[in-house]
């Protein structure tokens, strides 16, 4: 169970500095506010599978995101 709460610590962390790279500042607020509720939300989940299947729901999402960016860039 720690385990699981330092991946999805570190996760978050990640997610939010995605999210610092979004240039339009009221998308980023957007993003910042549903990743905090998201995140909220699911703290108190103690189903092993259950977090496994959100952390890696979460990283899809942050990998989609970071790709948007990527291309946003070029």
């Amino acid at each position: 169970q720690f385990l699981r709460r330092q991946q999805a610590l570190q996760l978050y962390r990640k997610i939010l500095r995605a999210i610092r790279e979004v240039p339009a500042e009221q998308d980023r607020r957007y993003l910042k506010d549903w990743a905090r509720e998201e995140f909220r939300r699911n703290k108190d989940a103690t189903d092993e599978d259950a977090i496994r299947m959100m952390i890696t729901q979460g990283n899809m999402q942050l990998q989609e995101l970071q790709r948007t960016l990527k291309l946003a860039k070029s």
